[in-house]
């Protein structure tokens, strides 16, 4: 069985309807998976917010999930990191270094292009190589500054928007993304289960 996190911010919106919506989806369609969620900033114990919630009834889920903030323990029973954004990602990443090799965005993870995901790896390395330079006291050369720049532009945004705040409108088009991402998670997972 995979274990699933999903991260956010404050572990009120996204993230919590991006667990109950996978739940659901994967005993839909027969896949085992468990899910949890987490946030980069949350506080323990918050309720989800209203909209979401009524997100998950409008789709026959009952689940009362409160926030959490994003522990090692979490990040240890893991399998898979699915972050709500880039910013995310980058932040899950500098706090556990360790787990670098299975966090993601979520729209990322659900991608199917070759040539997005190449893009995907060089940046990624691109990130890792400015880092490392970085706490050397260095900097990238121009070439790879340049690179960094051209594929940046390049790489679609696999950020899900943010409706905190915002009116069950927004939260309804930030679930249909959510939704959206996870069918084509469900069908990666179901293609390597088969294979």
């Amino acid at each position: 069985m995979k274990h699933i996190l999903f991260v956010c911010t404050g572990n009120t919106c996204r993230s919590p309807m991006a667990e109950g919506l996978l739940r659901k989806m994967a005993k839909d369609r027969g896949i085992e998976v468990e899910a949890r969620s987490a946030g980069v900033a949350a506080m323990d114990g918050m309720s989800m917010s209203r909209h979401a919630e009524a997100v998950l009834r409008d789709h026959d889920i009952d689940d009362r999930l409160t926030s959490k903030s994003l522990k090692r323990d979490a990040v240890i029973w893991s399998d898979l990191i699915l972050t709500l954004t880039q910013g995310h990602k980058q932040h899950v990443i500098r706090s556990f270094p360790q787990a670098a090799d299975k966090v993601y965005t979520l729209k990322e993870y659900a991608e199917s292009d070759g040539d997005v995901l190449d893009d995907l790896a060089e940046l990624d390395s691109l990130y890792a190589t400015w880092e490392v330079k970085r706490s050397l006291g260095q900097d990238l050369s121009d070439a790879e500054r340049e690179r960094l720049i051209e594929i940046q532009q390049r790489v679609p945004s696999f950020d899900i928007s943010d409706p905190f705040g915002g009116s069950r409108e927004d939260y309804d088009l930030a679930a249909a993304e959510i939704r959206t991402a996870i069918e084509r998670l469900l069908d990666k997972l179901e293609s390597f289960h088969t294979s």
